[in-house]
């Protein structure tokens, strides 16, 4: 069972976050977060919004790999002879890995 965290470790921590380069950049989170109201000049407050959407980001992408391999998607658009293994990223993926999340989203009715 895991032990809550001291406030050593939860030091430890923040002290790592100003060694830590998100894939995000500073810049752009803080942006984004001054937008919806928060103007920190900390920037460990930045990174570690910047740790938790890329942790959301990561996860969701996993989540829809699962999705996409669960119904057999196949990863490849050609012939069946390409030796090519690359997996698309669909919107049908991402719907119910998204959901899982909280977040829906609707397929649009047409593509232009």
């Amino acid at each position: 069972m895991n032990k809550p965290p001291t406030g050593e470790d939860l030091l430890t921590f923040f002290k790592s976050l100003d060694e830590f380069t998100p894939s995000l950049p500073d810049s752009l989170t803080a942006h984004y977060l001054a937008q919806a109201g928060l103007h920190t000049s900390d920037p460990r407050i930045i990174r570690l919004v910047s740790l938790a959407a890329q942790k959301f980001v990561t996860e969701v992408a996993a989540d829809a790999l699962v999705h996409s391999t669960m119904r057999g998607h196949p990863s490849t658009g050609g012939s069946k002879k390409s030796r090519d293994k690359r997996n698309y990223l669909t919107v049908e993926d991402l719907q119910p890995a998204l959901a899982d999340m909280g977040v829906n989203i609707k397929k649009p009715a047409y593509y232009m």
